[in-house]
C-alpha cells in the first residue's frame, strides 16, 4: 500500500471557509483532508487560533490546488455560466 503525503496548502478561519475551499478542490477531483484543532471543533470556535483549519491535499497535487485557490481568491469561479445561457435566458423571456 502507498503511504499519502499530505501538504498544507491553506489556513483558514472557521469550518464554513474549510467547507467552501473543500467542496472547491473536491469538485476539481482533489482529495482534502480538514484539520483543525480539537478543543476549536469540539466548542465550535470559529475565530482566533483555535477557529483555524489547516486544508491539507496529497503532495502530488498540492501545486494544482494551489492554482485552484489562487484562482478563486482572483474571483474567476464567479460567474462562471457559459454567455450562450445569458442568450437563450433573453430569448425565452421575449
Amino acid at each position: 500500500m502507498t503511504d499519502i503525503h499530505w501538504e498544507v496548502v491553506e489556513e483558514v478561519s472557521g469550518d464554513i471557509q474549510a467547507e467552501i475551499i473543500r467542496g472547491l478542490l473536491e469538485a476539481n477531483e482533489i482529495p482534502v483532508w480538514l484539520s483543525q484543532e480539537g478543543a476549536g471543533k469540539v466548542y465550535s470556535v470559529g475565530i482566533g487560533a483555535l477557529g483555524k483549519v489547516q486544508i491539507l491535499v496529497p503532495s502530488d497535487v498540492s501545486d494544482r490546488a494551489r492554482a485552484i485557490l489562487e484562482d478563486y481568491r482572483l474571483g474567476r469561479y464567479e460567474n462562471t455560466l457559459p454567455e450562450d445561457n445569458d442568450a437563450e435566458k433573453t430569448e425565452n423571456e421575449e
